[in-house]
């Protein structure tokens, strides 16, 4: 029987179809979340990547210091995480991976991103002029915020980011807590330079 069990796919733990009907439901809504989780982590990549890249070559500037970009990675990572913990609907028909549909709207998504930022941070530079530590703060408080709210949109399909199935508890706490932790950071100035709760509140 043990040995039965190693090499079986699916073990019964109980009479009946039921354990069956579970495991393809569990399996689908596993599914959703790797690919919520892969239009993220490509879309942020194409955002955060592609940006400093072209604002280096562009402008001869760097956007973020080293100890930003160290602190980007972990407070991205944290709510990245809680996909895996996260609400998720459940397809009536059998699913299967769309790389076209993944890359389109992971592009799409990561594009925006890139225009969004370049048009903050020019606003920063030639009308609030900061100076160049202040921007780099500012910066690295936006790519933070909004590369958080992008989790939201990547989870739904078809539909508004409100709609149910709601996120989960987890995922929710943990994408904000981070945001908000990033926001103290940039506002009192740790790890880098503050830029007061005005300039915060722009960013938001």
């Amino acid at each position: 029987t043990d040995a039965a069990k190693s090499a079986a796919g699916i073990v019964f733990t109980k009479p009946g179809l039921s354990v069956i009907i579970e495991a393809i439901k569990q399996s689908r809504q596993i599914f959703i979340r790797m690919n919520s989780y892969s239009i993220y982590r490509i879309a942020e990549t194409i955002r955060v990547l592609l940006f400093l890249v072209l604002v280096i070559l562009i402008f001869n500037f760097y956007p973020l210091t080293t100890i930003m970009i160290v602190l980007l990675e972990l407070l991205n990572d944290i709510p990245i995480m809680m996909i895996a913990y996260d609400n998720a609907i459940l397809p009536q028909k059998p699913v299967r991976w769309n790389m076209k549909n993944v890359l389109g709207i992971s592009s799409l998504l990561g594009i925006i991103g890139v225009i969004s930022s370049f048009v903050f941070f020019l606003i920063a530079k030639n009308i609030f002029q900061l100076n160049p530590s202040m921007l780099q703060t500012i910066i690295f408080l936006k790519l933070i915020i909004s590369g958080h709210l992008t989790i939201y949109i990547t989870r739904t399909d078809k539909h508004s980011f409100w709609s149910k199935p709601l996120p989960a508890l987890k995922l929710f706490a943990t994408a904000e807590a981070t945001q908000v932790l990033a926001t103290f950071f940039a506002v009192y100035g740790v790890l880098m330079t503050g830029i007061g709760w005005k300039f915060a509140g722009f960013v938001w």
